[in-house]
């Protein structure tokens, strides 16, 4: 997945302290462009005159930005924001720098007062691309909402197969999802994904992983040397075929055709950054995009199971697919064969502990949504088989589950160890979806 790509303009007026503005400008964007996440392209000049916003407007254009951060360093004429955007019509970052000391005349920047300006007109001409910030440092969760916008409009997403018996709410509008998010999706068999013969030596390497990473006791050596194969045959497909996500038809026929399930593959590819989604899940899918380019490198694909009114929490669980790497590192982490008749193969542990995050882009009525809620996942035993994590939302769990089901949420959602929910808002806003709210009362409408 490639960088963000994030332009950078001055606006200045010479009415004010302009020389001033622009040198702050100079020093305030060389501590911008060491984020290296993130690629900068900053516009060499300073942009006064309506011309000079045509030229910026042409540079970015040909340098392909995928949003535009447009400083206000003093006030401005105020057809220069329309210009650039007419040029680039990408999300904008409206930024104005904190007034400077009085020194006895009159104001020195009124950059407040120039992005008031531009979001006036922006606004009364039916734009919503842009989100405004004041400060002396840059939005860092308009930044992220970018990155996460860039990994979804730029994804390669493969569906294996189709999306599990019955689970028709995760579906998706192959069309619709173009439109809303560029995708096109690429479909494969599953006996495309299965049906090569790997290495040998890669085969025995992955064999080696297994028993160092796992308790693998309860599996017969056939199913260790299976298990070790599908690992090796899934990590070479989505390279060949150079997928960002797959979602992946993991039961019912998954079993049955290769002789285990993906689950026990997919925990441990997934440790590795390799992104994968269960049960033909495609919006998962593109949520575990966002997720990581929000900062979790190996985000959990979750069923919201076994909830606590009570005691006030919730099991973020699934069949044993979370990503190795997040074992708590105090239960006994091991593969099971407790379904699908013997040839389940799954990954068993509890999940680390900390504060986290759940994420789902949803589709429904025509829709596109953002469900996100905050928490903290908590320690426990290891009291059943599969992969999970005993989570404390921020939130009573009563009035989660609520907004769930009387939204039409689908029952998966995406877990990670950060928290982002003003980038979330951010992201909701630049691609115009709406957030569910959980404070909101969906049960009383």
């Amino acid at each position: 997945m490639r960088k963000a790509r994030i332009g950078l303009v001055c606006t200045v007026r010479k009415t004010f302290d302009f020389l001033t503005a622009y040198k702050l400008y100079k020093e305030r964007m060389e501590e911008v462009k060491k984020d290296s996440s993130v690629e900068w392209v900053d516009y060499p000049e300073m942009v006064i005159e309506a011309e000079q916003a045509k030229k910026a407007g042409e540079y970015f254009l040909n340098n392909h930005v995928d949003a535009l951060v447009i400083v206000s360093a003093t006030f401005h004429l105020g057809h220069l924001a329309l210009i650039l955007n007419d040029a680039v019509r990408k999300p904008l970052l409206l930024w104005g720098f904190d007034e400077l000391p009085y020194d006895g005349g009159k104001i020195r920047l009124n950059a407040v007062c120039g992005v008031n300006l531009n979001a006036s007109n922006l606004y009364k001409s039916g734009l919503d691309n842009y989100v405004v910030h004041v400060g002396n440092k840059i939005d860092a969760d308009w930044v992220k909402a970018i990155k996460m916008m860039v990994a979804i409009k730029n994804a390669k997403v493969g569906l294996v197969g189709y999306h599990a018996d019955g689970f028709y709410n995760v579906g998706v509008d192959e069309l619709h999802l173009y439109k809303e998010m560029g995708i096109l999706l690429k479909h494969y068999e599953l006996n495309e994904l299965f049906g090569g013969e790997p290495d040998p030596e890669r085969i025995e390497e992955e064999k080696k992983n297994l028993l160092a990473t796992f308790d693998v006791s309860k599996l017969r050596q056939k199913q260790i040397e299976d298990v070790a194969k599908l690992i090796v045959l899934a990590d070479d497909f989505e390279r060949e075929e150079q997928m960002d996500v797959l979602a992946i038809r993991c039961w019912p026929e998954f079993a049955k055709a290769y002789g285990v399930s993906p689950c026990a593959m997919m925990s441990v590819l997934q440790s590795r950054g390799i992104l994968l989604a269960c049960e033909g899940d495609v919006e998962a899918a593109i949520s575990m995009l966002a997720v990581k380019a929000a900062g979790e490198a190996t985000p959990f694909m979750a069923d919201l199971s076994q909830v606590n009114y009570k005691e006030n929490y919730a099991l973020l669980w699934h069949d044993g697919v979370a990503p190795c790497n997040l074992w708590d590192h105090k239960c006994n982490r091991s593969l099971e064969t407790y379904f699908a008749g013997g040839k389940g193969v799954t990954a068993d542990f509890v999940l680390r502990d900390g504060p986290m995050s759940i994420f789902r882009l949803d589709t429904a009525r025509g829709k596109t949504r953002i469900f996100y809620e905050e928490g903290t996942a908590v320690p426990m035993e290891k009291l059943l088989s599969g992969t999970y994590a005993k989570v404390i939302f921020n939130d009573h769990i009563e009035k989660v589950i609520d907004t769930v089901v009387y939204t039409g949420v689908a029952h998966h959602v995406i877990m990670g160890y950060v928290q982002y929910e003003k980038a979330m808002k951010r992201l909701a806003r630049i691609m115009g979806w709406e957030v569910i709210d959980v404070k909101r009362d969906y049960f009383g409408i």
